[in-house]
């Protein structure tokens, strides 16, 4: 290995070592913002649906204020590929960006079976919990009501045990 490769190699290991704690590893620091992940076609022939969801979740996530003393943030973000239909691959990439964020509380899936059965396992493995048929009201009242009903400072492991239980 070449010796102008070790620092850049040392430095995006500890970045990586940082990045993978959060709300996830140590809990998170009341005032912490938390991300609720919301995948849907946000355009297309599904898209009015898909922004609904979104728009429902976005709506909550303002009417619950701070729940926990948390700063609680929904994230949307598109299942629908290039014909405007979800595809596996958007469904997949959107799962694999919840895993990545250290203030992910929580995914609500798609309604769609198939898409469910491939980002299930990605934000479980995780320990994310995965939220599907549910409005995006339901979806964002459920993990206020698991942060809000803990007494824990990790609100990633309290959503994930209310709602996988």
């Amino acid at each position: 290995m070449a010796r102008s490769a070790l620092p850049v190699l040392l430095l995006l290991a500890a970045v990586l070592a940082i990045g993978v704690t959060g709300c996830g590893e140590g809990g998170a620091a009341e005032g912490a913002r938390l991300n609720v992940y919301v995948s849907s076609p946000l355009h297309g022939g599904e898209a009015k649906v898909g922004r609904a969801v979104c728009a429902e979740a976005r709506q909550e996530a303002g009417r619950a204020g701070n729940p926990g003393g948390y700063e609680l943030r929904v994230v949307c973000l598109d299942a629908a590929g290039p014909k405007g239909r979800w595809t596996l691959a958007r469904v997949g990439a959107n799962a694999r960006r919840a895993t990545e964020d250290s203030t992910a509380v929580a995914y609500l899936g798609e309604p769609i079976r198939e898409a469910r059965l491939h980002s299930l396992p990605i934000v479980e493995a995780a320990g994310i919990a995965e939220l599907s048929q549910f409005s995006g009201k339901e979806a964002v009242a459920e993990v206020v009501a698991a942060i809000e009903e803990s007494d824990s400072n990790d609100p990633r492991q309290a959503v994930f045990d209310a709602l996988e239980s």
